[in-house]
């Protein structure tokens, strides 16, 4: 009975330390899906049994380098070879490493099987942000670093979740298995969000599969888990989980937005309107390359401010954004952006940091120029 109660009394102490370890950042999180809980129980079993077999192997040996010491008058045996200690040491560790391969091969069959998902997700990596697409849904949208400029400067006070802020989270229903497919624009990202126990390369020219079936709504962060460039500490992955019926609300909303968005491409805009619309898209996609003001960081990305050559050139300014430029870091936007964003964006930089060309680029023009 003494023993059971002492058992039980390392059993909660060894609990409640692993417990203090996770609140203290210390341990992997268990997560919020059946497959992150897998993978720490898992990961804890095998700790565990990595412990115990340091214990005795440690043990074995130091209390062999101090019962047998020299000091002591001990006499080193000479022997070669001994059939029951071969095999004792092979056969064990075997057993160990076959006890151990069987849960670890079940859950890794679990994490790659990605079929029956209800609802798929084309995640592109994109020097640095990510883009979501809901495929069968229609609605597209960037997820963009949203940390104030000032704590990245140092001249403000970190906030809670620093680094870990995007103006637009990936957003999805609980208790439904979504499959998520992954992609990248340009070099190799890895999308990765602990608490839902996912992490999977983006590689250009290939289509990597994950899945996900979240239980519990939440706000759940994560990052580039692949350096990716000088900007990869600026590319956060925010998933928001949702009751199933608020997801429908918001699918539908951004239904809604996506129509408006393509209605706009007929009407004629004002100057001013495409000024404040493509300040924001140009905070949002441009300013990590060519900085908010327009200076750009020299040779890789010129300045925009003051540019006469792409002032002088409109045909060529929007070639540049529309189409990109071949072989070097300039992206081609037309695949990314829709030519309300287009046209707003190439406004604003005709129009802001002093150039003031007072030129106007209209919708209809860009998507021309996509679908001729």
């Amino acid at each position: 009975m003494r023993k059971m109660l002492v058992l039980a009394a390392l059993m909660a102490s060894v609990t409640g330390l692993s417990r203090a370890a996770r609140a203290a950042g210390w341990n992997m999180p268990v997560g919020v899906t059946e497959v992150s809980r897998d993978v720490y129980g898992l990961h804890m079993v095998i700790f565990w049994i990595c412990v115990i077999i340091g214990v005795i192997v440690f043990g074995i040996m130091f209390y062999s380098l101090f019962r047998y010491r020299r000091s002591k008058g001990a006499q080193a045996a000479h022997f070669h070879e001994h059939t029951t200690v071969e095999v004792f040491w092979t056969a064990i560790p075997l057993l160990i490493l076959v006890a151990m391969a069987i849960p670890a091969t079940a859950t890794l069959k679990d994490m790659y099987d990605a079929s029956e998902a209800e609802l798929d997700v084309m995640v592109t990596g994109h020097q640095w942000r990510w883009h979501y697409h809901y495929m069968g849904e229609d609605i597209t949208f960037f997820s963009n670093l949203d940390t104030p400029r000032e704590q990245i400067d140092g001249t403000a006070e970190k906030g809670e979740n620093y680094l870990l802020e995007v103006d637009q989270p990936l957003v999805l229903p609980v208790g439904r298995k979504v499959r998520l497919l992954m992609t990248s624009s340009d070099v190799i990202h890895s999308w990765w969000v602990p608490d839902l126990a996912v992490k999977k390369d983006a590689v250009p020219g290939f289509v990597n599969e994950a899945w996900t079936r979240i239980d519990e709504p939440g706000i759940y962060r994560g990052q580039c888990a692949e350096l990716c460039g000088k900007d990869h500490a600026f590319m956060p992955v925010v998933v928001q989980a949702m009751e199933q019926e608020a997801f429908d609300t918001w699918l539908a909303e951004r239904k809604q937005e996506a129509a408006a968005a393509a209605s706009g491409v007929d009407r004629e805009w004002k100057l001013e309107e495409l000024v404040e619309r493509g300040e924001k898209v140009y905070g949002s996609i441009c300013a990590s390359c060519h900085q908010a003001d327009g200076q750009g960081t020299p040779p890789t990305f010129p300045a925009l401010a003051g540019n006469q050559a792409m002032m002088d050139d409109l045909d060529w300014h929007i070639d540049v954004v529309v189409n990109g430029v071949s072989g070097s870091a300039m992206a081609a936007f037309s695949g990314t952006l829709n030519p309300v964003d287009l046209a707003a964006v190439i406004t604003y930089e005709r129009n802001a940091w002093g150039n003031e060309t007072g030129d106007v680029v209209q919708p209809a023009e860009i998507q021309a120029l996509i679908d001729p």
